[in-house]
């Protein structure tokens, strides 16, 4: 098994971004500009590497090499942006490696595109880059071509011995268990389990109950083998499963209007070790919108709108506004599932005001609404 940070430590050391690795500050899959750039990066590497893995490591300073960190992505639908855009499409793989430095809720993301021995071209148009398009690596350039393009296969020993050095092994393992132990306060009950005798899972979680089930919240899961995590939520109520191969977290979503309140399933992750050394993730949408009185929703949402205009105008809230603005993002979400057509705008309009707040508390719901959001759209958008 590959150790995910020793192997970005070794990636990084080679400081020049290169033909088989790119770095990259954040990357941006809301916009198109974003998606199209992204896809360049892919399929310059893919063409590049045709008989070897090739990475991009995202979350790092470009010009002093160093490690910022992004938030937890845990978008599964990746691939099919990838699958959608390409002719020849190469297997790719997010994963969100955790570093001792960071905050408990920033990882550097590794993507790892897997060789495909046919060239990747676009399929169809996006932003400004036309239907054919060919994206390849000359040393740290991504350039292009309309016209015929040769594979080459000159990386394969160098990244093979970078992946080889990246190795995982018993201290390392041991190394990780303890540092995640350690970590974690012991009121998250910090614990790990060991599967098929080959991987070892740690995890943690405050818990807590209501009425007869049990809920972990600002739950934390990593593979320590390879130093992945594998789940983090900063605020979610989490049921935990598992048996002696599989792993289950089923996420649920509080949502709440006046009086009227539930624990809604939104997802279900499981992951499954098998024997032959390798193990599986499969996720199951589960999210039905609840739908809520319509003309408690408009007042509901005039009054985030009465806040929201005295917060930009800089007045001062009374003290029921105060209260009522740590729950302005989870009524907007509300409000834009019941098809409240400015709700998201809204909810885009608040993020700079709350992320500018002391208490944060705001300003984690905010980033839990929006990713509530951005994976009910792309159920949608599958169907």
């Amino acid at each position: 098994m590959i150790n995910k940070r020793l192997l970005i430590k070794n990636l990084l050391a080679h400081n020049d971004e290169n033909s088989f690795y790119d770095k990259k500050r954040k990357i941006a899959l809301d916009t198109n500009e974003g998606k199209a750039k992204f896809l360049k990066h892919v399929c310059a590497l893919s063409n590049s590497n045709p008989q070897n893995n090739s990475y991009i490591v995202i979350g790092v300073e470009d010009e002093i090499n160093k490690i910022e960190g992004v938030d937890f992505f845990d978008d599964s639908k990746i691939q099919n942006i990838v699958n959608s855009y390409f002719e020849n499409p190469p297997k790719i793989q997010y994963e969100n490696i955790p570093f001792p430095r960071l905050p408990r809720h920033k990882v550097v993301g590794l993507v790892t595109i897997h060789p495909n021995e046919k060239v990747t071209f676009l399929k169809k148009p996006i932003w400004k880059y036309v239907r054919g398009r060919i994206f390849f690596r000359r040393g740290s350039n991504s350039m292009s071509t309309l016209g015929k393009f040769e594979l080459k296969n000159t990386n394969q020993a160098i990244v093979e011995a970078i992946e080889i050095n990246a190795s995982n092994n018993i201290e390392l393992t041991l190394d990780g268990v303890f540092d995640f132990l350690n970590r974690h306060k012991s009121e998250y009950h910090p614990t790990y389990k060991v599967f098929n005798e080959q991987f070892v899972l740690c995890w943690a979680g405050k818990k807590k109950k209501v009425g007869t089930k049990t809920f972990y919240s600002r739950v934390d899961i990593e593979l320590v083998n390879e130093q992945v995590r594998l789940f983090y939520s900063a605020l979610d109520e989490v049921k935990i499963e598992y048996n002696h191969r599989s792993f289950i977290i089923t996420e649920y979503v509080y949502l709440r209007i006046k009086d009227e309140f539930d624990y809604y399933p939104f997802e279900k992750t499981v992951i499954h070790f098998k024997d032959n050394g390798k193990h599986d993730i499969a996720t199951e949408f589960l999210f039905q919108p609840p739908q809520f009185d319509k003309t408690v929703l408009h007042h509901v949402f005039n009054n985030c709108n009465a806040i929201l205009k005295k917060l930009k105008n800089k007045l001062p809230l009374t003290a029921t506004e105060i209260i009522d603005l740590q729950e302005i993002p989870t009524n907007y979400l509300i409000c834009a599932l019941n098809d409240f057509k400015d709700a998201r705008l809204k909810l885009e309009e608040v993020k700079g005001i709350l992320r500018m707040l002391d208490d944060k508390s705001a300003y984690i719901k905010y980033k839990e609404a929006v990713r509530v959001l951005r994976k009910v759209k792309s159920q949608f958008e599958d169907k």
